[in-house]
């Protein structure tokens, strides 16, 4: 294999390099290289490039295709399952954390938790079931997918899904998004609504020849935050709800009575209802009394479903059983959801504190991406 770095900072050239050598037994310090090879969204190719050269030459028995920057490696075992592992190689953009740096047993840096941690894993799992394929009881896919820290559009699962299915194809999948070492099951479903309010301009000393855009906001926001945060239980778990308004716009000069002002809320549902049903009810919120005469416009700026916990399902249970981990609900979007609107059950979990993913100070913690790492081994290798 090339050496790659050249042109690159010193830092970044060696953790390519690092990627490329490294043993997968040393978990912590592939983490750390693979959190110092840049992939903040959009900009993934370097990562992928790596991810795909090294699975080429550690998991030979292994197929590995590419597509666009995501990669998958395969076993064809003939099992009578097959299981995929996904995890996302991109990253939210650096808050002065670029650099890894390991205290004790403890990893801070981009993306340590969401999910780097989580993409170490799967490559030493991916390598342990090319080394040893006669020992599992399924057949394994590994999916190393760009763009799941932005639009839509962008996800490179969904992609696999539109253009190359049967890479992403199995039976039951599991997303290494950091939960703590529990399972997270399901997800929920996320809207973001514009809501618009338009009055007239006029002179702010000479209000009543005008109407405020803004003030005629005031009511929504009101609805908004009266939401509050509703508690739904779901096949024994509790998910709850929440409806922010994230941005705001209105206004033009400090003098001038605004005549537009506009809004975006988003809404987080728990998997109860379908995504359709759930944007019926937040636009009807939002509208409030259909007989006003100044009902503010709604528009439709995206929307992901949710996907329901199904924890009855065989596979779902399958997998607690094995692992033998706390059971939680998932308070947030994965891709959980697309997996199963695929009609493939899913559970998310990973090594990683979700709760600090995003933040200047995300850090892993280097037995919990082992222990993720053994017990999913564990997990494929148990007869069935």
């Amino acid at each position: 294999m090339s050496r790659p770095g050249a042109g690159l900072e010193p830092h970044v050239a060696r953790a390519l390099v690092a990627v490329c050598e490294l043993p997968s037994d040393d978990l912590l310090a592939l983490t750390a290289a693979l959190v110092e090879v840049p992939s903040v969204s959009h900009h993934e190719a370097l990562l992928a490039d790596l991810v795909e050269a090294r699975l080429r030459a550690r998991a030979p028995r292994l197929s590995v295709e590419r597509f666009e920057n995501n990669v998958v490696a395969r076993t064809t075992l003939g099992r009578s399952r097959r299981v995929v592992l996904a995890g996302h190689l991109d990253t939210v953009p650096a808050n002065d954390n670029e650099r890894a740096e390991i205290v004790g047993s403890t990893l801070r840096g981009l993306g340590a938790a969401d999910m780097k941690g989580g993409l170490a894993a799967m490559l030493a799992l991916a390598e342990a079931a090319s080394h040893d394929s006669e020992g599992l009881a399924l057949d394994l896919t590994v999916v190393f997918y760009e763009g799941e820290e932005v639009a839509d559009e962008f996800n490179g699962l969904g992609r696999l899904f539109t253009h190359r299915p049967e890479l992403a194809a199995g039976d039951f999948a599991v997303a290494l998004e950091p939960t703590d070492g529990r399972v997270e099951a399901g997800c929920q479903g996320t809207i973001h609504l514009r809501v618009t309010t338009n009055g007239a301009r006029a002179h702010s000393a000479r209000p009543w020849m005008g109407d405020n855009a803004i003030h005629a906001m005031v009511p929504v926001v009101e609805r908004v935050s009266a939401f509050g945060t509703p508690r739904v239980e779901i096949d024994g778990l509790e998910y709850r709800e929440a409806m922010q308004v994230v941005r705001i716009e209105g206004g033009i000069a400090n003098n001038v009575v605004p005549d537009r002002c506009s809004i975006v809320v988003n809404r987080r549902y728990a998997p109860r209802m379908t995504l359709e049903h759930a944007v019926e009810e937040s636009i009807a919120l939002l509208v409030g009394d259909t007989t006003s005469a100044s009902k503010p416009e709604v528009e439709l700026v995206a929307a992901s479903g949710g996907a329901h916990p199904n924890l009855g399902d065989p596979l779902v249970a399958g997998f607690i059983r094995h692992t033998g981990v706390e059971v939680l609900p998932k308070l947030g979007w994965t891709d959980v959801a697309r997996f199963a609107a695929h009609g493939i059950p899913a559970v998310n979990f990973g090594p990683g504190d979700p709760a600090i993913a995003h933040t200047a100070g995300e850090w892993v913690d280097g037995g919990a991406i082992e222990r993720c790492r053994d017990l999913l081994d564990r997990y494929l290798r148990s007869p069935r």
